[in-house]
């Protein structure tokens, strides 16, 4: 949801740290709102705030502080503290930590402090302002040092006292003299922070293929790993270019109906069994999952393909094994193609019409406005 759209009727200026929460990456609806708890259950005093680039931390409520969803609060942090945006709060934060493996009891969560000040918010404001100029000139730093690494992100701490860069990098980088010198330039706590490629897609976000933003910077939260085999089973060509994604690795969303693929191949023979027949041996050269048809060649005649369904195959399959092949794949098939593919069978949706249908409907017009001036004439 963008600014124009926002209901709050606040402007962020299209920033990702917006105060209204709709214009949040991973944002979460908090469904258990209109619902009240019962009398003698106090409100769990778990909240969760988001920050920079959808990344997200559990912290306590322990000042019992009167908070809602979309509020800007100053936390705890290592040194100092941070501020944020509160994403969720009440008894979907105790589900979120759990998902997350953080006991709801945990004391090792941090606190929250107070609601963020106008001053708090000022020098906020004034450290994101400074987060792209700081990168570029910390990528400059490490070009003029010869450092194989890049810096994709910087993100200041809520009091201006801590920035942390995010870097990728193939090898292990040796980056103290860079830490150095950006201590030197910049008169601010340093901290280098490696993510892999799929994150950095995350964080900078993007336009896929598909038109839509990358599933990892909206919804997608965790990162599982994707193999070629996701792309042999759903019939894919294995061309790189098509199958990565911003990133440089294989797209997730070839996971998303890699299962419905593997339960519809059960049905099917292996692909690699040979039918034997009496007229000679058959091997397989395509598949087509949902028809469950499939596609197979003599060895000695690879260009005829014969158009076979699974029950036919299996059929075949379990004679040979009896002992009793089939004499030829021909008594199964009502068709063969020459081609190495299967006949064209789908239908003209606009209902078999030529392209010239405007053009005769013209003429016809152009016919009948003769006949009719002839016709006045006649008259006159």
């Amino acid at each position: 949801m963008g600014c124009e759209n926002c209901s709050s009727g606040k402007s962020c200026g299209g920033s990702e740290r917006c105060n209204s929460g709709g214009c949040s990456k991973l944002h979460v609806f908090d469904w258990l709102s209109n619902i009240s708890l019962p009398e003698d259950q106090e409100e769990f005093d778990g909240i969760e705030v988001r920050f920079k680039n959808g990344r997200k931390e559990f912290y306590r409520n322990v000042h019992k502080l009167p908070l809602t969803i979309g509020d800007t609060v100053a936390v705890e942090a290592e040194s100092g503290h941070d501020i944020g945006v509160i994403s969720l709060k009440g008894e979907l934060v105790k589900i979120q930590m759990r998902k997350k493996k953080i006991a709801p009891k945990d004391p090792g969560v941090k606190q929250i402090y107070r609601k963020a000040t106008q001053k708090d918010i000022d020098v906020w404001k004034a450290s994101i302002a400074k987060e792209d100029e700081y990168k570029i000139r910390s990528r400059e730093m490490a070009n003029r040092l010869g450092l194989k690494m890049k810096i994709s992100d910087v993100e200041f701490q809520g009091d201006d006292s801590k920035a942390t860069f995010y870097y990728t990098a193939d090898q292990r980088v040796d980056f103290r003299e860079l830490i150095k010198e950006m201590a030197r330039a910049f008169r601010i706590r340093i901290e280098m922070r490696q993510i892999g490629l799929r994150q950095e897609a995350a964080r900078l976000g993007g336009i896929s293929t598909c038109g839509r933003e990358l599933c990892c910077s909206t919804w997608l939260t965790d990162f599982r790993s994707v193999s070629t085999k996701a792309a042999r089973y759903q019939q894919l060509s294995l061309n790189p270019e098509k199958l990565a994604g911003q990133c440089g690795k294989l797209k997730c969303c070839l996971n998303f109906e890699l299962d419905s693929y593997l339960d519809a191949l059960k049905d099917f023979p292996k692909k690699d069994t040979k039918l034997v027949t009496k007229k000679g041996k058959a091997d397989c050269r395509k598949i087509d999952i949902f028809k469950g048809i499939m596609w197979y060649t003599y060895e000695e005649q690879p260009m005829n393909w014969h158009q076979l369904n699974t029950k036919q195959v299996k059929k075949i399959i379990q004679a040979a094994k009896a002992g009793n092949p089939v004499e030829s794949l021909e008594e199964f098939v009502s068709s063969t193609t020459d081609t190495g593919g299967s006949q064209n069978d789908f239908d003209d949706v606009v209902g078999q019409d030529s392209l010239t249908r405007f053009d005769e409907t013209k003429h016809k017009k152009r016919r009948k406005r003769k006949k009719k001036h002839k016709q006045r004439k006649k008259h006159d």
